[in-house]
């Protein structure tokens, strides 16, 4: 197969770029889909041409869970899934509100945070929250 690019995979550039505080998605340079989770061809068109952009940041809530645990095993914690407004759905985490006021179509904002793992991770915060 030619035109696909050597040297690290996607998901090693895409956790190289959050552990320099950069989130970026990749952009088809044929058919300019947006494409995430990070892939070596484009799922829409079968290109190789993937560049990797910057995105708006900005998506709404499509659905969210709340994961239950003890206190002491670190309390609850959410689960969301965002459509950003490139189109692509990511799964993550929203901070700065309560559970219970997450909701579909709550509109958030991306940055970079910490992972539940202590790693750089993609956190979502509500639209307008001043981080």
């Amino acid at each position: 197969m030619t035109g696909i690019k050597k040297g690290p995979g996607p998901d090693a550039v895409f956790a190289g770029k959050l552990a320099n505080g950069v989130f970026e998605i990749q952009k088809c340079g044929s058919c300019g889909a947006h494409v995430f989770h990070p892939r070596v061809i484009c799922p829409a068109c079968g290109s190789a041409d993937l560049e990797w952009v910057a995105p708006t940041g900005s998506g709404t809530v499509y659905a969210r869970t709340v994961v239950r645990r003890k206190p002491e095993r670190g309390g609850d914690y959410n689960v969301v899934l965002v459509d950003l407004d490139e189109g692509v759905r990511m799964m993550s985490r929203i901070d700065g509100i309560e559970h219970d006021k997450i909701v579909a179509g709550l509109k958030v904002n991306a940055s970079v945070g910490e992972g539940a793992d202590g790693e750089p991770a993609v956190v979502f915060r509500p639209e307008g929250d001043a981080q």
